[in-house]
């Protein structure tokens, strides 16, 4: 358990345990949470600032992989003090990152061109939920859109609530992996950042997808079907 938590140290007791179920090391998550106490591998919690409760807009409910992708950027600096900016692309359904295009600058038709990319490998989705930021609001994406027939979902200036995986994914992108390593360069940020995402998509267990990684979760739906329960219940 202790080997666990100082690799991942952003894990909290339920995550661990299911890494531990895997390897067969335990059954019960009561003895997990008592060693857990036991060891003071509680994390500290980060004090949050209250928002004020404002209109929700209802956001489209994904029913299937491809339905509905999100993505937004996130920021960070490398030694050099150069600005380094992630887009993620994420499949809400299935909880997959596809992508996460790391460079100094990304603009419009970078993106575009990330998409065709990712959608050579994965298809492309039916609806792409974003923000009002330069890079998607412009031409470049909305031509690219009309032409593939995708639906740009904005959400409404200032409430990043409404896209609210991304902001979710990016939360965890940043406290897992941006905010515990220091990035020489560019080309060692792109692949400490590729690195997270493999184990995000092959290893993390995900509570929402019953705690399946989001790979399993494809795996066992194209055989059974039966994850889209899972999904509906989480």
């Amino acid at each position: 358990m202790k080997e666990i938590a100082q690799q991942r140290t952003r894990f909290g007791c339920p995550r661990i345990h299911v890494l531990l179920k895997r390897e067969g090391l335990v059954r019960n998550h009561k003895k997990t949470e008592r060693i857990y106490g036991e060891e003071k591998l509680s994390l500290r919690r980060k004090n949050k600032r209250k928002r004020v409760a404002g209109l929700r807009l209802d956001l489209p409910k994904p029913e299937k992989p491809n339905h509905v992708w999100c993505m937004d950027f996130v920021s960070d600096t490398a030694l050099s003090n150069r600005k380094l900016k992630a887009l993620p692309i994420v499949d809400v359904y299935t909880k997959k990152c596809h992508r996460i295009e790391v460079d100094t600058s990304i603009n419009g038709v970078r993106v575009c061109r990330v998409l065709d990319e990712v959608g050579e490998q994965e298809g492309l989705p039916e609806v792409i939920m974003v923000d009002n930021g330069p890079e998607f609001a412009g031409k470049a994406l909305d031509e690219w859109a009309y032409r593939k027939g995708i639906k740009l979902q904005f959400i409404r200036p200032g409430k990043p609530v409404e896209n609210a995986y991304i902001e979710s994914f990016n939360g965890r992108l940043r406290d897992e992996c941006l905010n515990e390593h220091w990035f020489i360069n560019l080309g060692h940020a792109r692949q400490i950042i590729e690195e997270w995402r493999m184990d995000y998509n092959q290893v993390r267990p995900h509570s929402s997808l019953g705690n399946l990684t989001p790979d399993e979760f494809i795996r066992k739906e194209a055989e059974t079907g039966s994850c889209s329960q899972i999904y509906s219940n989480s």
